[in-house]
């Protein structure tokens, strides 16, 4: 009976010393604290970080809609105006402009947003776990100086982005000349590329910080130029009375009425060359349409002009001069 006794005695001595050994270990401070204390505070971190983006992004999102739906509020046409086709588009594409930088911008600031909320999260996360995150923080200082002198053309890229897109210097669907041979329709933008399809097709993609200067063709309105050369041998009084009445004939027509925004005007003679005279036919149009117009424009006035009997420089598609000159013969 001794040694069954002696062996339970033995058994209950270790099992108590198991458990005053797990016992003692769960009361240290510091097992406890990485046990309950720090994943319980990394918890709500994550949900403060998941909430407050969520919170920040979706503030953003209810400005920007609120911005555009308050600019269409704003701005009605008046009641004089309301009836023309013509300041209907044109209200339409300002807005359409509009909505459009509003909504990049707003995209713009939730990413914004989302970065510094989790850059945030990540260090108070570090430092819950007991990292000096001063260091951390003063390297990386470092490294951003680092980066911005080897990223220098990223970050002109990118700022320049910003500063196009706050002062509306163009947008999507507008025509554009960049000034370095890249002429046509902006298809996207983004913060450090636009990019332009040209008139053959071909998609340019363009470095904002490369952009130095930018022509809008399509920045509220739009001008279309004729140029009408006609022969010396024509009577300039009435050349400008033909020209200017087939430009307003043509300004009246079905397929580019809702184009012009104002009257044709006939500049007088803008040219006198050896061999003709010009006259430039100029008329104000909607955004990106001149060229409809200036091709309407030119076959109204070449039509009128052989009705009327206005005779071209080149009727026969040479030039014929008189070599006999007085006093030669």
């Amino acid at each position: 009976m001794t040694r069954p006794t002696a062996y339970l005695s033995a058994s209950a001595e270790q099992t108590n010393g198991a458990v005053d050994a797990v016992t003692s270990w769960w009361q240290t401070e510091n097992m406890q604290s990485w046990l309950i204390d720090k994943p319980i505070g990394i918890a709500l971190i994550l949900i403060v970080a998941v909430i407050g983006s969520w919170l920040l992004r979706r503030l953003i999102t209810k400005l920007a809609d609120n911005s555009i739906k308050k600019g269409k509020l704003s701005s009605p046409l008046s009641p004089r105006k309301a009836h023309r086709t013509t300041d209907k588009v044109l209200e339409q594409t300002q807005e359409a402009r509009r909505t459009s930088r509003i909504q990049t911008l707003a995209g713009v600031g939730r990413s914004a947003v989302a970065i510094f909320v989790w850059v945030w999260a990540a260090l108070a996360i570090l430092d819950k776990l007991g990292v000096n995150v001063a260091p951390l923080v003063a390297s990386a200082g470092v490294v951003g100086v680092a980066l911005g002198f080897g990223a220098q053309a990223l970050v002109k890229d990118f700022l320049s982005g910003i500063f196009m897109l706050m002062e509306d210097q163009y947008g999507i669907g507008d025509t554009i000349d960049l000034g370095n041979g890249v002429f046509g329709d902006v298809e996207s933008i983004s913060l450090r590329i636009t990019t332009v399809r040209d008139i053959d097709g071909a998609l340019w993609y363009v470095r904002n910080g490369e952009i130095l200067q930018v022509a809008n063709h399509s920045d509220r309105y739009s001008v279309a130029r004729v140029q009408v050369p006609i022969a010396l041998s024509n009577d300039p009084t009435r050349a400008v009375d033909v020209i200017t009445s087939a430009a307003e004939d043509a300004a009246r027509d079905s397929e580019i009425k809702d184009f012009i925004l104002a009257k044709p005007t006939v500049n007088g003679m803008s040219g006198l060359e050896v061999d003709h005279m010009s006259y430039r036919v100029s008329v104000k149009t909607l955004p990106g349409k001149q060229w409809d117009v200036q091709r309407a424009m030119q076959a109204k006035i070449l039509t009128a002009m052989h009705t009327e009997g206005i005779t071209t420089p080149y009727p026969r598609g040479m030039a014929i001069f008189d070599l006999e000159e007085p006093g030669l013969t």
